[in-house]
């Protein structure tokens, strides 16, 4: 399916033309029919050369020029109609201005009536004009929607127009701009709208504002479909709307995967910043909100939106003064989530970077780091080194990496008797966003981590820890289970966390609070058990061992805990296996 707009003067039968070529009533209200007037937008479609095409018919009025830009905004591409017998006229002018602001590239230039005037006039006029802006020179079509002249001509150019778009990316992120919302008896909640890239399927789940909603049924050409794939005319029956209601700007769209912001910074194509009224009105897809301008540069601006909108990086959009009827810039978004301007220049600055290339390696440089799934809902390519969900900059990644080392060895300087720095204090000091990436930056050096710590390579404990250790050594290899009491670990300068350090370095093992024995007691312990008659109580294993209860009571517990010894009914043991 092709979706196309109209646009053009009012009463220049642009409504006429859909009605000829589809036989459908693209006027929905009965005050429309009535007073002969498009007021909002309709909707009809067909078949031309075996593609179906679906029209947005929009109202030519200046009063309803919000419902043409909701109309025209999603679309795209436009049937540009100027009638022969009066030729260009307001409206023609504000539309097209409409059109070039949204950065509209593909359009068919319909000249209507042409049984009261010749064609010739107009045609060479509305050219000139349309020529001059995004849409460049187009072709042109006079027809009657009396006698019915030039409408098989026409059928013939919209067919060429709907094969020259460009295909939609059916992989792509849904976001729907709701142009309708109705409640349909027994069905619920109905919103309508194009759906210009992605695919919806009955049974999705969506975002509606913070809200989560389902497909209940598809729609598309008054067809129930399973499945509707961009671009396309499409009605959504929603399960779990929300009772407030559904309004024309509001998005059904991907859970998860776009950045809804009430601030963004754009390029402007038009105007200069500084000549737009501070008080503007933005139109983007089917959605107009009041927007507050802080120029940052001459061509680019900080936009703050009244209603947080769905938006990337990429988005095209227009500013329109109503006060003026007048549209006098369009706008390209280049970042949904700016930085604050708090310091003096910082406007300035901020304008030097969004002239950079490569803005999302430039947010690179500037945060060091991004999700890459952030990335993606901002409409940023994907840049920099990729450590698993995550996006560095190489040069910031590189500097931390070189100064990771002298920052463990100051902290190892500082903590003599620690056997490592904490793995969360060096993410901290590093400023790293997750504990994830610092195995990664440390790749290449000689730090190593274990143990929830990182040292360096072959790094060992403080001298006076040392030689307190290598008196303990001696005295375990003569008594392997006897216990140092505590005024001996004092006397050697062993406190609590001297002792925590040479258990995590696998010097000794802790048995209880207090209590330690040397590297591999428990591994001896079971296998001077094993020998021993079975079953055994803790009295015969501690004669076993040659130590007290106070070491064989913990001991046997850690055993049973690891599975090495098996506690009976009758408060003895045995070794497993």
């Amino acid at each position: 399916m092709r979706v196309i707009a109209t646009a053009g003067h009012v009463d220049h039968g642009k409504s006429t033309l859909v009605r000829r070529l589809t036989g459908m009533e693209p006027d929905r209200w009965a005050e429309e029919r009535r007073r002969g007037l498009t007021i909002d937008l309709g909707f009809a479609w067909t078949t031309i050369g075996g593609e179906e095409i679906a029209f947005v018919d929009v109202p030519g009025h200046e009063r309803f020029v919000p419902n043409m830009l909701a109309g025209a905004g999603s679309a795209p591409a436009v049937l540009f109609v100027v009638a022969a017998d009066e030729g260009w006229m307001p409206q023609s002018a504000e539309h097209l201005a409409a059109l070039d602001a949204f950065g509209a590239e593909r359009g068919l230039l319909v000249v209507t009536k042409a049984d009261r005037a010749d064609p010739a006039s107009a045609t060479a006029a509305a050219s000139r004009e349309i020529a001059a802006t995004s849409l460049g020179r187009v072709p042109a079509v006079a027809v009657s929607g009396v006698t019915g002249e030039g409408f098989d001509r026409l059928r013939m150019a919209i067919g060429e127009l709907a094969a020259s778009l460009p295909e939609p990316d059916t992989e792509a992120d849904v976001r729907l701009w709701i142009d309708r919302a109705f409640t349909v008896k027994g069905a619920g909640t109905v919103a309508t709208g194009t759906l210009t890239a992605g695919v919806l399927a009955v049974g999705d789940e969506l975002m509606l504002g913070e809200d989560r909603v389902r497909v209940r049924g598809l729609q598309a050409l008054g067809t129930s479909r399973e499945r509707v794939e961009a671009a396309a005319r499409v009605a959504v029956n929603l399960r779990g709307a929300p009772r407030a209601g559904i309004r024309r700007g509001d998005t059904l769209r991907t859970p998860d995967a776009w950045v809804t912001t009430a601030e963004a910074d754009v390029r402007l194509r038009g105007a200069k910043s500084a000549e737009l009224h501070r008080e503007l009105v933005l139109h983007l897809g089917t959605a107009a909100v009041p927007v507050r301008i802080r120029p940052l540069g001459t061509d680019v601006a900080r936009l703050f939106l009244r209603t947080p909108l769905p938006l990337r990086a990429g988005d095209r959009g227009l500013l329109r003064d109503p006060g003026e009827h007048r549209v006098p810039a369009g706008f390209d978004v280049l970042d949904v989530r700016p930085p604050p301007l708090t310091r003096r220049g910082a406007a300035r600055a901020r304008a030097a970077e969004l002239a950079e290339p490569d803005l999302g390696a430039a947010r690179l440089r500037r945060d060091g780091f991004a999700r890459a799934a952030e990335f993606r809902a901002m409409g940023l390519a994907e840049t920099g080194e990729r450590i698993g969900g995550w996006l560095a900059d190489p040069a910031g990644f590189a500097r931390l990496r070189a100064e990771a080392p002298d920052v463990v060895a100051a902290w190892a300087a500082e903590h003599p008797v620690a056997v490592g720095m904490p793995v969360e204090t060096l993410r901290q000091h590093l400023g790293l966003p997750a504990s994830e990436l610092l195995t990664p930056l440390l790749a290449g050096t000689d730090l190593d981590v274990a143990d929830g710590v990182v040292r360096h390579r072959g790094a060992g404990l403080d001298p006076r820890v040392a030689a307190a250790l290598a008196v303990l050594d001696r005295r375990f290899a003569e008594e392997p289970f006897r216990a140092p009491e505590a005024d001996e670990l004092r006397e050697l300068g062993l406190g609590k966390r001297e002792l925590a350090a040479a258990v995590r370095l696998g010097r000794l093992t802790a048995i209880a609070d207090g209590v330690v024995l040397g590297a591999g007691a428990e591994e001896r312990a079971a296998a001077a058990l094993a020998r021993i008659e079975q079953p055994f109580t803790v009295s015969a294993a501690r004669r076993a061992l040659g130590t007290t209860r106070r070491v064989m009571v913990p001991l046997l517990e850690k055993l049973d805990a690891a599975g090495t010894t098996v506690p009976l009914a009758d408060g003895t043991r045995r070794t497993a296996g």
